[in-house]
């Protein structure tokens, strides 16, 4: 059985980074989109981080944001990863000489397809639910039948995730990275510890299987 490595975004203090990683979580996400009930200001990020066993990714969210932002960013917080969930252009991610993750958000097969044509630089695709004028975190799931049966690039799957129904998706879609936010929340920026727990663990009983 392969390994599935979980991403949880959205992290905004140190105790839900916390419990992130002591359930065996992959990576977080910190969110510097000013829009996202999900920000964190560089200064909590630095909190965050700090408090992270070696081994835990950071991935800093981006959403149609200036050079000189990003880099700001960049150079305050220790990132392991850049995502970028706007528009931005393969040569747009590819100027900070860091690994990216390209959001796609999906509406069709075309947009799966257009982004493994543009993004061969992305250290990975992540597809996501389109929303008309949100950038993510909307907690809804698109129709996993649009993926390909066989993906030749690294991808990741998001969108309405959930404790509930995660082993369902891992099983359908044959994923092996999956990025959560609101399916495992209290509220908009706030985890729910018990979620966070029982999603590793469901998918801890799906790898041992």
């Amino acid at each position: 059985m392969a390994y599935i490595r979980t991403k949880i975004c959205g992290i905004t203090c140190v105790e839900d980074a916390v419990c992130v990683a002591e359930n065996g979580a992959d990576a977080i996400g910190l969110v510097f989109f000013a829009k996202s009930p999900r920000c964190v200001s560089i200064e909590t990020a630095q909190k965050i981080v700090e408090k992270l066993p070696a081994f835990v990714s950071v991935v800093g969210l981006f959403v149609n944001q200036s050079v000189d932002f990003i880099k700001e960013i960049i150079s305050a917080v220790p990132l392991d990863y850049l995502q970028f969930h706007g528009d931005e252009t393969p040569e747009f991610c590819e100027q900070f000489n860091r690994p990216y993750i390209k959001a796609i958000r999906v509406r069709g097969e075309d947009d799966i397809q257009a982004a493994l044509n543009s993004y061969k630089s992305a250290r990975a695709l992540l597809f996501d639910a389109y929303h008309p004028n949100t950038y993510g975190g909307t907690g809804d799931a698109f129709d996993w039948c649009m993926l390909p049966e066989k993906i030749n690039h690294s991808w990741i799957l998001a969108g309405g995730l959930n404790p509930d129904n995660v082993i369902a998706a891992i099983s359908q879609t044959n994923a092996v990275a999956i990025d959560l936010s609101s399916g495992v929340e209290k509220d908009k920026g706030i985890k729910d510890h018990n979620k966070i727990k029982q999603l590793m663990h469901n998918v801890k009983g799906f790898q041992a299987a």
